[in-house]
C-alpha cells in the first residue's frame, strides 16, 4: 500500500539521497483476459506498476534536489508485445513501459535519466522447478551488467531502453 511505500521511501532517504533508483517490484500471474480472476488488473497493476509509481514519487523530490540519478523500471518484453496467457500482467508491463517513457520525458533536462528494462525469461527462483533447463534463459546477472554499465555511461548519455532476450529466443 501507499502507507508503506512511503516509509520504504522515508528509510532510504535517511540513509541519503539515491542517485540510483531500480525498481523492481513485481509478479506474474498467468491467465487471459477473458477468464482470469476477479481483481487479476487490479493485482498485476498495484504491484508491477503502482509500486514503482508511487516510490519514484516519495524518492523523486530529493533527486530533483540533488540534481542527478537514475532511474530504471524493470518492465518485460511483456512490455512490447502480447503474447499467450500474458493477460494483466502484460497490461500492468506495458503501462510500467509507458510510465517511463512518460518520466524520462519529464526529466531529461533536469538531470535524471530513466531506463526502461525489458528482459526475456531469466532465470529466478521463479523459474525453479519448472523443467526449463537454467541454460535455456538468461541470467539475473547478465541484467545486473547492462544496468550497471548504462549507469556508468557519461552525463550526457542514456541508454533509454534496454531489452534482452535468451538467445534462443523467448520462451
Amino acid at each position: 500500500d501507499v502507507y508503506k511505500r512511503q516509509q520504504f521511501a522515508n528509510w532510504c532517504l535517511e540513509k541519503g539521497t539515491p542517485t540510483i533508483l531500480i525498481n523492481n517490484a513485481g509478479f506474474f500471474a498467468p491467465g487471459n483476459i477473458q477468464d482470469e480472476g476477479e481483481g487479476a488488473l487490479e493485482q498485476q497493476m498495484a504491484v508491477n506498476l503502482y509500486s514503482a509509481y508511487h516510490t519514484t514519487r516519495a524518492l523523486l523530490p530529493a533527486m530533483l534536489k540533488m540534481g542527478k540519478g537514475h532511474i530504471f523500471n524493470i518492465c518485460s518484453i511483456a512490455s512490447l508485445n502480447a503474447y499467450a496467457q500474458g493477460g494483466s500482467y502484460s497490461i500492468s508491463k506495458f503501462a510500467l513501459l509507458g510510465f517511463s517513457k512518460n518520466l524520462r520525458l519529464e526529466l531529461k533536462d533536469k538531470g535524471i535519466k530513466v531506463t526502461a528494462v525489458c528482459p526475456g525469461a531469466v532465470y529466478t527462483n521463479s523459474w525453479a522447478g519448472s523443467g526449463v533447463d537454467p541454460k535455456r534463459i538468461m541470467e539475473s546477472e547478465d541484467i545486473a551488467k547492462m544496468v550497471f554499465a548504462a549507469a556508468h555511461l557519461s552525463p550526457q548519455a542514456v541508454v533509454e531502453d534496454i531489452v534482452m532476450r535468451p538467445q534462443l529466443g523467448d520462451l
